[in-house]
C-alpha cells in the first residue's frame, strides 16, 4: 500500500513535467528540425567513413592516388562538405519549417525567414594568414565554421525569433491582399512581403547593434556566452548519467523518455560529434568522448533500458510460455533498436521488479564505455552519424573499430547477467500462474461431455 501511494505521488509530480516538455512547441520544433537534416548527415558521414576507413593501406591509396590532379580522398570529401560541413543550414531551415507549422503559418516562408535572418547576422568574411609574410587578411566568403556546428545555437534562436515576428505581423493583418483570380502562389508571395520585410528590418538593427560590441557579431557572442558553456556541461559523464536517469524514469511510466530528453540534449551532442568528425578529417585527435554516437551506440542496446540484454535472457533462460513467446517475437526488432513490444508486452512499464535493471544497466554501460575510452582501450567515437537501427557490433566497428564491437559484446553480456535474476523472478511467478490456469482448465466442464440421452 505504501509503495502504491509513493508511486502514485511520484507519478502525479513527474507526468505533468514530462507532458509540459513533450508538448512544448519550441523543443518539438528543435527535435523535428534536426530530423530533417538526418538523412543528409548520415550520407555525408558515410562518405567520410569510407575515405578514413581504419586500414592504413586503404587510406594511403585514397590520399596518394590522383585523378585529374585531385586525390580520390578529396573527391569523397565533396559529399561531406556538402552535408556535414554545412549542417547548420539544414537545421535552421528544418526548425523554421516545423515551428511555422506549429504556429499555423506558411512553413515554406517560415523556413525562408529563419534562414534569411540567420544569414543576416553572419560575418561574410574569413580571416587568413599569408604564410610567406605573416600578413592577416580578411577574405569575403561564407565561413564554414559558422554554417557548421558552431552556428547551430544562433540558428535555433534566429529561427524562433524570425518566425514569431513573421506570425505576429501576419496576425495583425499587415499583409498585401491580391484580388481574386490571382494564382495562390503569387498571392501568398505578396501577402508575405510585409512580414518578411519587418523580419529583415529587425535583424538589420540586431546586426548593427552587435557590431558595436567587443564580440563584433552575434555568432561570436552566442558561441562564447551560450554554446561553449552548454557544450562543456554536455561533454561530461555526470550530465550523460543525469539525462539517462531522467529518461528511463519516464520510460517506467510509459512515456518515451529519450524523445523528451533528446529535444534538449541532442543539439549539444550533434555539435560535439561534428567537432569529432572535423578532427577525424584533419587527422587530429578526437576531442569529445560524449557525443551522439556515444549515446546511440554505447549507452543502450535494443532501445531504452538496453532491453536487448533482457530479451536474450528471456529467450535462453526463461521457461514460462508467456515470456518465451514474447522473447521470440521481440528479439529481432530489438536488434534494430525497436523495443516497444517488450516495454508494453512484458510489461516494463510500472513494473517494480524490472525497474532496477532497466534504469541501472544503461547507467553502467555509460560509465564503462566512458572509462574505456578515457584510458584509450577503445577509440573515441569518430563522429560518423549512422541510422539508429544499425545493429550492435556493426555500429561499434564503424564508430570505434574492432575495439568498439568487443565493448558492445561485453556490455550486452554484462546486461544479460544483471537482468537475469530479475526476469527469472518474473518467470517463476508466470510459471505458477500458467500451472494454476492449466489446473483450472482441467476442472472445467466441457459442453462436449454433456449428454441428453437417458
Amino acid at each position: 500500500m505504501k509503495e502504491s501511494k509513493f508511486m502514485n505521488k511520484f507519478e502525479s509530480k513527474l507526468i505533468p513535467i514530462a507532458r509540459m516538455i513533450s508538448e512544448n512547441k519550441y523543443l518539438m520544433s528543435i527535435r523535428d528540425g534536426f530530423l530533417i537534416g538526418m538523412p543528409l548527415l548520415i550520407i555525408g558521414s558515410f562518405f567520410m567513413l569510407i575515405s578514413n576507413f581504419p586500414i592504413p593501406a586503404w587510406m594511403s591509396l585514397l590520399r596518394n592516388t590522383s585523378v585529374n590532379g585531385v586525390t580520390i580522398a578529396s573527391y569523397f570529401s565533396v559529399v561531406t562538405n556538402a552535408t556535414y560541413s554545412i549542417m547548420a543550414i539544414f537545421i535552421v531551415m528544418g526548425i523554421g519549417f516545423n515551428f511555422a507549422k506549429r504556429e499555423k503559418t506558411n512553413p515554406i516562408f517560415g523556413a525562408a525567414v529563419a534562414l534569411m535572418s540567420w544569414f543576416m547576422l553572419m560575418p561574410f568574411t574569413t580571416t587568413v594568414t599569408v604564410e610567406s609574410t605573416g600578413e592577416i587578411l580578411s577574405v569575403a566568403s561564407v565561413p564554414l565554421d559558422w554554417v557548421g556546428s558552431k552556428g547551430i545555437f544562433l540558428g535555433i534562436i534566429s529561427s524562433f525569433v524570425a518566425v514569431n515576428i513573421y506570425k505576429k505581423i501576419e496576425a495583425k493583418g499587415w499583409v498585401i491582399k491580391m484580388p481574386h483570380g490571382v494564382p495562390p502562389t503569387v498571392a501568398q508571395a505578396f501577402s508575405s512581403l510585409v512580414p518578411v520585410g519587418v523580419v529583415a528590418v529587425v535583424f538589420f538593427f540586431i546586426q548593427i547593434g552587435f557590431s558595436f560590441t567587443s564580440f563584433g557579431n552575434a555568432f561570436n557572442f552566442i558561441f562564447t556566452v551560450l554554446q561553449m558553456p552548454l557544450q562543456n556541461i554536455g561533454d561530461s559523464l555526470g550530465t550523460m548519467l543525469g539525462v539517462y536517469l531522467f529518461a528511463h524514469i519516464l520510460w517506467m511510466f510509459g512515456i518515451h523518455g529519450t524523445n523528451i530528453t533528446d529535444s534538449v540534449f541532442r543539439p549539444i551532442l550533434y555539435t560535439l560529434s561534428a567537432e569529432n568528425l572535423a578532427a577525424l578529417s584533419a587527422g587530429s585527435p578526437l576531442p569529445h568522448i560524449i557525443n551522439v554516437q556515444f549515446q546511440d551506440l554505447f549507452a543502450t542496446y535494443g532501445g531504452g533500458g538496453s532491453t536487448l540484454s533482457l530479451l536474450i535472457a528471456m529467450f535462453f533462460f526463461c521457461k514460462s510460455k508467456r515470456i518465451k513467446e514474447l522473447g521470440k517475437l521481440a528479439i529481432i526488432p530489438s536488434i534494430f533498436g525497436i523495443n516497444e513490444p517488450v516495454i508494453f508486452g512484458l510489461p516494463v512499464v510500472l513494473n517494480p521488479i524490472i525497474a532496477i535493471p532497466f534504469i541501472g544497466v544503461p547507467l553502467i554501460n555509460i560509465v564503462i564505455s566512458y572509462m574505456t575510452m578515457k584510458v584509450g582501450l577503445v577509440p573515441i567515437c569518430n563522429g560518423v552519424v549512422m541510422p539508429w537501427t544499425t545493429p550492435p557490433i556493426i555500429s561499434g566497428f564503424l564508430s570505434s573499430g574492432w575495439q568498439g564491437s568487443v565493448l558492445q559484446i561485453v556490455l550486452i553480456t554484462l546486461g544479460i547477467f544483471i537482468y537475469l535474476p530479475f526476469i527469472k523472478t518474473m518467470d517463476k511467478s508466470y510459471i505458477l500462474e500458467e500451472e494454476k490456469f492449466e489446473l483450472a482448465g482441467e476442472d472445467e466442464i466441457s459442453l462436449d461431455d454433456l449428454s441428453f440421452e437417458d
